[in-house]
């Protein structure tokens, strides 16, 4: 039953981004994000219930860091799969967990997966007539943004009990958001589809999987679970396929894949280390 749930999870959270594509014509990818990350924000304060007004200096310095980590990583993660697509964008922004598995590790498996994945990522960014360099860099920019994010997750997760500090930075967030997407939708008025996909983009891609990850999590190892994780460039490459028809070459698949068992063997080796990446999938690409 864990397995199925970490499954629906993660073909949640890309089904979620192909949908949040369909809107980008119409309000484009700001305009997504800000509506995303508004119900991401409500999700997280109903089921946290930060205490704001306890908080103090200490707590909200990393809070505030968390918050900024939300807002850039989606912002830099969807006008990435706006110009080079869900699965090549995807499968970059997973280069920021691995780097902090590899990152400061001195065992022989970790030096052959930053071995492996680093001529893979080349083959993903190598240039090509089409390739969007542009694109390929907000993917890497939100690559650094998980590294962050996981990093800063630590930090907030030893300072504020429960998910009152990922609630608060969503929060946060939201409200960073809330002019931007007031701005943008006046000047860019949604259609009722629009702003149906851009609603499905947040519940599926911030709620669904931020609620069944918590169950899932109950019984299923967090090393399992951030294995399991791993997988989601292929869930990502294939919804971006059936959902938005867009074909990767075989190479491109071949990387993925790499990049795959790369994550893969780091989180399935890494002990407790695994812990720190499963926080970022409600909130991550």
């Amino acid at each position: 039953m864990g397995v199925l749930m970490m499954l629906g999870s993660g073909l949640s959270n890309q089904v979620g981004a192909a949908m949040g594509a369909l809107a980008f014509p119409v309000i484009g990818p700001v305009g997504v994000v800000a509506v995303r990350q508004l119900v991401a924000g409500l999700l997280l304060v109903a089921v946290g219930r930060p205490r704001l007004r306890e908080f103090t200096a200490r707590q909200w310095w990393p809070v505030l860091g968390l918050a900024m980590v939300f807002a850039t990583m989606n912002l830099s993660l969807y006008t990435a799969i706006d110009r080079i697509g869900l699965g090549l964008a995807v499968t970059l922004e997973f280069l920021g967990p691995l780097t902090v598995a590899l990152v400061g590790s001195r065992r022989k498996i970790d030096l052959v997966c930053a071995l492996a994945a680093g001529p893979a990522v080349v083959v993903l960014t190598r240039p090509q007539a089409s390739t969007d360099y542009l694109g390929v860099g907000l993917a890497l920019v939100a690559a650094v943004c998980w590294g962050c994010y996981i990093l800063l997750n630590r930090t907030v997760g030893q300072r504020i009990p429960g998910a009152q500090g990922s609630a608060a930075a969503a929060a946060v967030s939201a409200l960073a958001y809330l002019p931007v997407g007031v701005f943008v939708l006046w000047h860019h008025p949604p259609t009722v589809a629009a702003i149906g996909y851009a609603l499905a983009a947040g519940l599926l891609s911030s709620a669904v999987p931020f609620l069944v990850d918590l169950l899932a999590l109950r019984t299923v190892p967090a090393q399992l679970f951030g294995v399991f994780m791993s997988v989601n460039p292929v869930l990502a490459a294939l919804v971006g396929l059936l959902v938005l028809d867009q074909r990767l070459d075989h190479l491109d698949w071949f990387a993925i894949t790499v990049i795959v068992a790369a994550n893969a063997v780091a989180a399935g080796t890494a002990g407790r280390r695994g812990r720190s990446v499963r926080a970022a999938v409600a909130n991550g690409g």
